[in-house]
């Protein structure tokens, strides 16, 4: 796979699986963080820093729901890539639907940015980047921390009265993204690049079992954390709402499909349906990206067809609950 390598762009420098076969992921490298305080070197502005983004990949898709959900538009301003990603990396294609410029510097590729930001870097080029333009510079590309940065740093911001951290559940759902991180998240795609049958059996055995697990917690709660939205709804959404569609056929992951399940699927769609959600998600995007992305698990780049999903369709969870999911008071 491709990387930069002391700022030089490499195809041939990163290798996704290890020499067990097992899906290898590389941390993410940009750990600042905005912060609402007199001496952080980030502060929160309106205007100032910027969003790049794929509205195929789950990690950037997170950033995108929380800064909807909690009025960010007119204070973070986004930039989103072209869902299909050959040798060169990310790109900006603005004359394709859904996607846009580079809004702060015109570059052509996100790995401009990245070199931008650091001449000698060496790392891979993911989204999604929180963009600094006051100093130049990426602040973040780290999606849980970026989805934290939105609800902590910029609370006084936005315009939406929300929250996705309620006040007395912070631990509760920092255990829940944990739990769903290894086995969910990350796991379609520890079985969809796994090249030996042992790490993908793995994978596909922690997958479900989390999955048949996380049905069975959902039967009488309406939320992952209760009867709050958190972020820990978002992060589960973003691997659920692609599920059928690509990870079910391109990954393997084909044990069940989000549609079987007695509640994960009313509760996708319930996540689906909550104001502003819809809007950030890009079926179209999705299946270009992961079908013609991986050569090496699809040669051929033919984009599957279906499944035609109805996310749309009524869900009833609404009865586990009386509160406004989003509300800022207990």
């Amino acid at each position: 796979m491709n990387m930069l390598v002391d700022g030089e762009w490499r195809t041939d420098a990163f290798e996704a699986t290890d020499e067990s076969g097992s899906f290898d992921r590389q941390e993410t490298q940009y750990r600042d963080w905005v912060r609402d305080r007199p001496d952080a070197a980030y502060q929160p502005e309106a205007g100032r820093y910027h969003l790049y983004v794929s509205y195929a990949c789950p990690w950037a898709h997170r950033t995108l729901i929380a800064r909807r959900l909690l009025g960010l538009e007119d204070v973070i301003s986004v930039s989103v890539v072209d869902p299909f990603r050959d040798e060169g990396g990310w790109q900006f294609t603005p004359e394709k639907d859904g996607c846009t410029p580079d809004r702060v510097h015109d570059a052509d590729y996100l790995r401009e940015l990245y070199v931008r930001s650091d001449p000698e870097a060496t790392c891979r080029v993911t989204v999604p980047v929180l963009w600094d333009r006051e100093t130049d510079t990426i602040v973040n590309n780290e999606s849980r921390e970026i989805m934290r940065i939105f609800e902590t740093a910029f609370a006084d911001l936005g315009t939406a009265d929300r929250t996705l951290l309620p006040d007395g559940l912070e631990d509760e759902v920092d255990e829940i993204m944990d739990a769903i991180y290894e086995p969910i998240n990350n796991g379609v795609y520890r079985a969809g690049f796994a090249t030996d049958q042992g790490p993908y059996d793995e994978a596909i055995d922690d997958l479900f079992g989390a999955l048949d697990r996380w049905d069975e917690h959902l039967a009488d709660q309406r939320y992952l954390a209760g009867d709050r939205l958190t972020e820990a709804d978002v992060a589960m959404f973003t691997t659920l709402v692609r599920f059928d569609q690509v990870y079910h056929t391109h990954f393997m992951c084909n044990v069940n499909r989000i549609v079987d399940y007695d509640n994960l699927w009313p509760y996708l769609r319930d996540v689906y349906q909550t104001p502003g959600v819809a809007e950030t998600v890009r079926m179209d995007h999705i299946a270009e990206h992961y079908y013609t992305t991986h050569p090496d698990v699809n040669p051929h780049r033919i984009v599957a067809r279906g499944p035609d999903l109805d996310f749309e369709a009524p869900h009833d969870r609404d009865r586990l609950t009386d509160r406004d999911p989003l509300a800022t008071s207990p």
